[in-house]
């Protein structure tokens, strides 16, 4: 990972350093861009916390910030605003990130399994957990975007791209989720089953 993002670990940071990367924006942009990409996956506290973001990024220099002019309108002078650009460290830093994003998330994962296995002589307490686990993919998977039917129709439209991939990402995410919590059950329930069996 690159010097500027190491140690970098809040993800509207990183969130907000992609979407510089994707097209260079003014603050005010980027705040409408964020809540429209990431507003229904990522909270923020208001919009002092996207140009407290971009100072960090800047300040690490994954982004730079240039001064525009704004034009002169009615015959009033408006100050210049700030048109924020990512930089060679920031999309290097961006793309191991994402990288190490997907590591993580298999960790994730891993760890669930093995707190799961805690209730090997509990496992109604497993069963439900399981249960409780079913319920948040199956929600998940009634709130995913629904993609669309051809890769050509998302190339035109950043918003088309990122509804297709999410929920790409989502069905595919189910389809692996749903049969390890079938098999994650049917083993509570053979032990459930072998502990009430007397002997």
């Amino acid at each position: 990972m690159s010097r500027g993002a190491k140690g970098m670990r809040s993800p509207v940071y990183w969130a907000l350093l992609g979407l510089v990367i994707e097209r260079p924006s003014y603050g005010y942009e980027l705040i409408a861009r964020f809540e429209r990409v990431y507003g229904d996956i990522l909270s923020i506290s208001g919009d002092s916390q996207i140009y407290n973001a971009l100072n960090v990024l800047e300040g690490r220099s994954l982004i730079g910030g240039t001064l525009v002019a704004s034009p002169v309108s009615s015959g009033t002078d408006r100050q210049p605003k700030r048109h924020y650009r990512a930089t060679d460290l920031g999309r290097e830093g961006y793309r191991a990130q994402l990288v190490e994003q997907m590591r993580e998330s298999r960790r994730h994962s891993q760890r669930l399994a093995r707190q799961l296995a805690v209730f090997a002589r509990r496992p109604q307490m497993a069963l439900d957990v399981i249960d409780g686990i079913e319920e948040v993919c199956l929600e998940e998977a009634i709130r995913a975007p629904i993609p669309s039917p051809s890769p050509r129709s998302a190339a035109g439209s950043g918003s088309a791209l990122v509804d297709r991939l999410a929920g790409e990402e989502s069905r595919l995410a189910m389809e692996a989720t749903l049969p390890w919590i079938e098999y994650a059950r049917a083993t509570f329930k053979a032990l459930a089953e072998e502990a009430s069996s007397p002997g």
